[in-house]
C-alpha cells in the first residue's frame, strides 16, 4: 500500500482519500490544542501560505492520547486554530495516531520512518526523560512519542522524512523546499 491508498475522515464525518493530494508535497501532523509544542501552528501556518501555490499540502489530525492535550470537540479545536493561528490547511477529525484505534495511515506512517530521536535541545532532553519514565524501551518502537510529529511526503506519494516535535522548524522547512 501507499500513502494514496489510505483515506482520513474530515471533521464533517466525510471521507477524504489521500488520492487527492496526488502530485503535493505533504506534511501530516497529529496536533494539540495545550501543548507546549502548540505554537507550532504559527510557523506551519506560515509555511502553509509561503508554499502552498507551489504545491505544499499540510494535513492536521488533533490527537488527544498525550496528557489530553487535546480536549473539547472537532469544531472547538478547528476554532482555536483558526482564531488562535489562523490557519488555513486541512484539519481532520480528532483521532488516535497510537494503540489499538490508531488511525490506518498513521500505522503505515510509523512503519515507512519509525522513530530515530529527539536531537540535542533542552526540549530534546526533556522528552526522552519523559519518555524513559513511561516506557524504558521507547527508543525501539516507531510509536508517536508526543503531539506535532511530522511525516513529510513527496509529490510521489513516498513518505520521505519524520520530524519529531523537537526537532527545528526551519529543518522541516529546508526540507519541504527541496522537494517542491
Amino acid at each position: 500500500m501507499t500513502f494514496y491508498d489510505y483515506s482520513l475522515t474530515d471533521r464533517s464525518g466525510n471521507e477524504v482519500s489521500m488520492r487527492n493530494y496526488e502530485g503535493k508535497v505533504v506534511i501530516i501532523v497529529n496536533t494539540a490544542t495545550g501543548c507546549g509544542f502548540t505554537p507550532q501552528y504559527k510557523d506551519l501556518e506560515s509555511m502553509y501560505e509561503k508554499y502552498h501555490e507551489q504545491g505544499l499540502e499540510i494535513i492536521d489530525v488533533p490527537c488527544n492520547q498525550f496528557a489530553d492535550q487535546t480536549p473539547g470537540t472537532d469544531e472547538e479545536v478547528h476554532e482555536f486554530c483558526t482564531l488562535k493561528y489562523n490557519t488555513q490547511f486541512d484539519q481532520f477529525k480528532k483521532s488516535d495516531v497510537n494503540g489499538e484505534h490508531a488511525l490506518p495511515l498513521f500505522t503505515f506512517l510509523k512503519n515507512e520512518q519509525g522513530f530515530t530521536g529527539f536531537g540535542n535541545s533542552v526540549k530534546a532532553l526533556a522528552m526522552r526523560a519523559m519518555c524513559k519514565l513511561k516506557d524504558s524501551s521507547y527508543k525501539n518502537n516507531p510509536d508517536i512519542k508526543w503531539n506535532f510529529t511530522k511525516f513529510v511526503i513527496d509529490r510521489k506519494g513516498n513518505v520521505v522524512k519524520r520530524f519529531e516535535p523537537t526537532e527545528d522548524m526551519h529543518s522541516l522547512e529546508t526540507c519541504i523546499q527541496s522537494l517542491l
